[in-house]
């Protein structure tokens, strides 16, 4: 059964860092593009980063570009999003999702398999 469990959420002052981890049971993520979303309360979903399978292009959105970097260890079937100089408009429920053999992400993808997500929270 193909599994994604995200965690690393948590209360960071802004300004901080965070590191959410995706981590995949029951395939491979290598073979997956990986994308990051996050939806805070009373707004839509959106798409944060992704990055391709086997080697592909990783993708962000405007409001986290220089920010945030999503990485992947195969050896640890997980992949990460690297949050830095955290803003308090970034705080959201973080979910992750992938979608096989996709080399070239893009956020708007159709992603087949979702996680449920971590809370991530930036406040003074």
């Amino acid at each position: 059964q193909l599994q994604l469990v995200e965690s690393g959420g948590g209360l960071v002052q802004p300004g901080g860092s965070l590191r959410l981890s995706c981590a995949a049971s029951g395939f491979s993520l290598d073979w997956y593009a990986i994308g990051w979303f996050r939806q805070a309360p009373g707004k839509e979903r959106e798409g944060v980063s992704c990055i391709g399978a086997a080697g592909g292009n990783t993708n962000y959105a405007d409001s986290v570009k220089g920010r945030f970097t999503i990485s992947r260890d195969n050896a640890k079937n997980t992949v990460y999003l690297q949050m830095n100089s955290l803003k308090p408009e970034d705080t959201a429920y973080y979910y992750c999702a992938a979608v096989a053999r996709l080399r070239l992400c893009v956020l708007r993808t159709p992603w087949d398999y979702w996680g449920k997500g971590t809370l991530v929270t930036v406040s003074s």
